[in-house]
């Protein structure tokens, strides 16, 4: 029996494991495009000393 030979049951957590760092990068890529466009926004600006905020 070959030692390199890969069993099925590596070749399936593999796949799955493939999908589900796939899906968390996307959802940090979205986590990271929301943060980016909410600081970017005119809105978001830190307000200058003694300046009340509203």
């Amino acid at each position: 029996m070959s030692l390199s030979r890969e069993h099925e049951l590596h070749k399936r957590r593999f796949s799955r494991n493939m999908g589900l760092g796939l899906a968390l990068i996307g959802l940090v890529a979205i986590v990271f495009g929301l943060t980016v466009v909410k600081v970017s926004t005119e809105e978001f600006t830190e307000p200058l000393f003694g300046e009340a905020s509203e």
